[in-house]
């Protein structure tokens, strides 16, 4: 699909509207609360790793990236795996070495299912993700460039198959038709959607609608069912796990 088509029809392009991967402020304001959100507390960081599993996999979007803890983990499982062909060298005892890849088995899983998870989000919500400039920065550059090629090929099969063949103020793969005023064909998540989550800290009252009439008062260790956007924030921050 060639930019002046979708120009004509008032979708835009969507392979050259992804926002711009310079503005380091963004990011670095992430990776900030990122490093404060894994030391805050003295757990170890496949603790952490399980929290931003369960965060992510249960969350309706996708959450910021969590690029310290990934590499964290990604330099315990190498010296894990270092660690047991040693000890397999050195002769140390099988159950031993079977309690090591039981550890390193169970830290690749999640590590391997959190970035699964993501990916399944972008792949899902590619075109939302590349309309914002906040999302778009809520990715690791390798996701960024799996979204950018995601929507490529998007583009490439639909423009192939299907809008080639539609008349003239329906070919646009962002809105139904010409005369559309917004992206109607883009999907979102659904933010609205209830949650199970626990609090890690006394937070006080929090107001869930927009009239002020829903006021719930969040107390540490408890477990409430919540709508999400409400509590989006306090997610990202660490402050409310999800379950």
């Amino acid at each position: 699909m060639s930019s002046s088509e979708n120009g004509g029809e008032g979708g835009g392009d969507p392979s050259s509207s992804a926002p711009d991967n310079t503005n380091a402020t963004t990011n670095e304001a992430f990776w900030t609360q990122d490093s404060a959100f894994d030391t805050a507390e003295d757990v170890t960081d496949v603790e952490l790793l399980k929290r931003a599993w369960r965060n992510e996999k249960a969350a309706p979007e996708i959450l910021p990236f969590r690029r310290n803890l990934v590499e964290r983990a990604r330099e315990q499982i190498q010296l894990m795996e270092d660690t047991i062909a040693a000890s397999a060298e050195s002769g140390t005892d099988d159950l031993m070495l079977s309690l090591y890849r039981m550890d390193l088995d169970r830290t690749l899983f999640l590590l391997r299912s959190y970035l699964r998870t993501r990916l399944l989000k972008i792949e899902k919500y590619v075109l939302h993700v590349l309309k914002s400039e906040e999302l778009w920065n809520k990715l690791s550059e390798a996701e960024q460039k799996f979204a950018q090629k995601c929507t490529d090929a998007l583009q490439k099969h639909l423009e192939q198959s299907v809008l080639s063949r539609l008349p003239y103020g329906y070919q646009s793969m962002l809105r139904q038709a010409i005369s559309s005023e917004e992206d109607d064909m883009v999907p979102e998540p659904k933010l609205d959607t209830f949650v199970f989550c626990k609090i890690r800290d006394a937070i006080g009252s929090v107001q869930m609608d927009e009239k002020g009439e829903d006021i719930v008062n969040l107390m540490e260790d408890d477990f409430f069912i919540l709508r999400y956007k409400p509590i989006q924030r306090l997610v990202e921050t660490g402050q409310i796990d999800l379950v």
